[in-house]
């Protein structure tokens, strides 16, 4: 299994991770993901490290810590092999404490997460979405305090707009506290956003990128294609209204340009995805999920070889969309401001 640096760090981890939203849950949400129990996900990390897929991602809000608290098991005898992301920020419960990037709710939400895992520290700590209403020099101090106490050894974020994470980078700088080394974002082929401004912040800071959500919330598995019936078993009902909207022509037409790359390698339409993200400029590590055994299998075999250049830029062409201003027009000045890039 491939490593890389996460970020401006020295930190290696695997070039795919094991999301873990599919641990435990009884809501409708957790469902379409799998809802898987403890058995269960100890054979799915045993599989993982077989791999060499070392690092495991959660959160405090999914399955309302049952996914913690699954993880925490299924890795029981074994910290000292695997690599521990998760993440807070959302509410864990009706209090008006009880949500946010505040000391308070940080400090109480990470010490519940460490006693659900079943450890004393956490390796990579991420914010789930930024908070307006505490001040970034608060967050910050207390991950800053919580990295010096050892609790957590490095800090991203998630979900944060360009102007949240270079704020933040600089209250960092002025203040000599942890910065932070990478941002988990939403990231696909059928989604490609985050290359407008995200990407080359992270290009110029050094963030790492961690992708969620690769496969475009469940539309490139393969099952979805153009003038052929929608699966009647998916979870993409359920699971799409919480991302943006993709028109099926879009899709179909992102599909078709994988159908092409995967008839000369041989490659399935997840690996294929999978394998264009690692090539993008700034992706440290690329988050799977899987309901069983077989799937995560295939989707462990999206590394270990790679695109050709030719086929990268075919995906990137047929994948490309309208940009929105200003980022249409620095496009048009590339001699001097080389990203955004098509």
């Amino acid at each position: 299994m491939e490593h890389r640096l996460l970020g401006r760090s020295g930190f290696s981890v695997p070039v795919l991770t094991l999301g873990t939203a599919g641990f435990g849950g009884d809501s409708q949400f957790a469902r379409a993901w799998s809802a898987t129990q403890v058995n269960d996900a100890k054979r799915l990390v045993d599989i993982c490290l077989e791999h060499g897929v070392s690092m495991f991602d959660s959160a405090d809000g999914y399955g309302g810590g049952d996914s913690e608290q699954i993880l925490g098991q299924a890795i029981r005898g074994r910290r000292d092999k695997v690599l521990i992301s998760t993440k807070a920020t959302f509410p864990t419960g009706s209090g008006p404490n009880e949500v946010g990037s505040s000391r308070y709710h940080l400090i109480e939400t990470i010490e519940r997460s460490l006693r659900r895992l079943g450890t004393d520290y956490i390796d990579l700590f991420q914010l789930h979405g930024f908070d307006a209403k505490t001040p970034v020099e608060e967050t910050l101090r207390v991950l800053d305090d919580l990295v010096t106490a050892g609790k957590i050894r490095y800090i991203g974020c998630s979900n944060f707009s360009g102007w949240h994470l270079m704020k933040s980078l600089s209250v960092s700088e002025r203040y000599g506290w942890a910065r932070y080394v990478a941002h988990q974002a939403y990231y696909s082929l059928v989604s490609r956003d985050y290359e407008w401004e995200l990407m080359p912040l992270a290009v110029d800071q050094g963030i790492g990128t961690v992708v969620w959500s690769p496969l475009g919330w469940g539309r490139l598995t393969g099952k979805i294609r153009r003038d052929q019936p929608r699966p009647q078993v998916s979870r993409l009902p359920v699971t799409a209204s919480a991302g943006p909207p993709v028109t099926d022509e879009h899709l179909y037409t992102v599909v078709d340009a994988i159908d092409e790359i995967a008839a000369e390698t041989g490659k399935s339409v997840p690996q294929i995805a999978i394998n264009w993200l690692l090539q993008r400029p700034t992706v440290s590590t690329v988050i799977i999920g899987a309901r069983n055994q077989e799937q995560l299998l295939q989707n462990i075999e999206s590394v270990g070889w790679n695109l050709t250049p030719d086929q990268v830029a075919r995906l990137d062409s047929a994948t490309d969309t309208a940009w929105p201003y200003p980022y249409w027009h620095q496009r048009s000045f590339t001699s001097r401001n080389p990203f955004p890039a098509g």
